[in-house]
C-alpha cells in the first residue's frame, strides 16, 4: 500500500482548482517561515493542503470566484483538515524574467497582481511547479496541528496516509497539452 506523508499548503481555491483539473500548476515563492526565505522543492509526491489564511478574493481571476465561494462553503472545522488529492511533480521551472511568469495566465487561476507581486517578491523570480494531481478514494479528515500553522509551504503529517485507489484527475492527453504548453512557454531547449 502507498502511503503519503508530506504535504504542501495552498490556498484552498487553488487546491479546488487543481482538484477538479482546471489548472495543473502551482506558483511557489516560498513563505516567510521558509528556511533562508526562499521555496525549494522537498518532495516530489505531496498531499494538497488547503488554507485559508492568505487567500484572497482579490488575489484571484473573477472566472475562479464560483470555485472560491465552493472552496469557502466546504471549508472544514477550524480544528480540521480535509485531504482528499495528492500531486506528483513532473516539471520545475524558475522562472527569472516576469513576462514568461505572466504568460502562463491561460493555465492558472491567480491574478496578474498576484502573480506580480509574488514575482517581485523580496527578489525577482518564481518557481512554477507542473503537477499531475490524484483523487483518493477516501477524503481524510485530520486534527489541525499547531506544528501546520505558520507561512510555510511544507508540513509533514502526524501519520502517513494511504493513496491506494487514487485516480489522476485529468487525463494522459490532458495533462500532456499541459506540460507541452509549460515546455514550450519556460524551457524552449527541452523540445530541441
Amino acid at each position: 500500500m502507498a502511503m503519503l506523508q508530506h504535504a504542501f499548503k495552498e490556498w484552498a481555491v487553488m487546491c479546488k482548482a487543481l482538484a477538479e483539473g482546471k489548472q495543473a500548476l502551482i506558483l511557489r515563492k516560498g513563505g516567510i517561515a521558509e528556511d533562508s526565505g526562499t521555496f525549494r522543492l522537498e518532495s516530489k509526491r505531496f498531499w494538497l493542503f488547503p488554507t485559508y489564511v492568505h487567500q484572497q478574493r482579490d488575489g484571484i481571476r473573477p472566472e475562479a470566484i464560483p470555485l472560491l465561494e465552493q472552496a469557502e462553503a466546504e471549508r472544514p472545522p477550524a480544528n480540521l483538515v480535509r485531504l482528499s488529492h495528492f500531486a506528483d511533480v513532473t516539471g520545475v521551472y524558475h522562472v527569472h524574467d516576469l513576462l514568461p511568469a505572466m504568460m502562463l495566465a491561460h493555465l492558472h487561476y491567480w491574478s496578474d497582481a498576484t502573480v506580480e507581486k509574488r514575482f517581485h517578491y523580496r527578489e525577482p523570480g518564481l518557481f512554477v511547479l507542473s503537477v499531475r494531481v490524484y483523487s483518493v478514494p477516501r477524503v481524510f479528515e485530520i486534527a489541525k496541528l499547531p506544528r501546520y500553522e505558520g507561512c510555510k509551504s511544507w508540513v509533514d503529517l502526524e501519520h502517513p496516509l494511504s493513496t491506494e485507489g487514487a485516480v489522476p484527475v485529468l487525463s494522459d492527453a490532458a495533462y500532456h497539452d499541459v506540460q507541452h504548453s509549460l515546455d514550450i512557454l519556460l524551457n524552449p531547449t527541452a523540445l530541441a
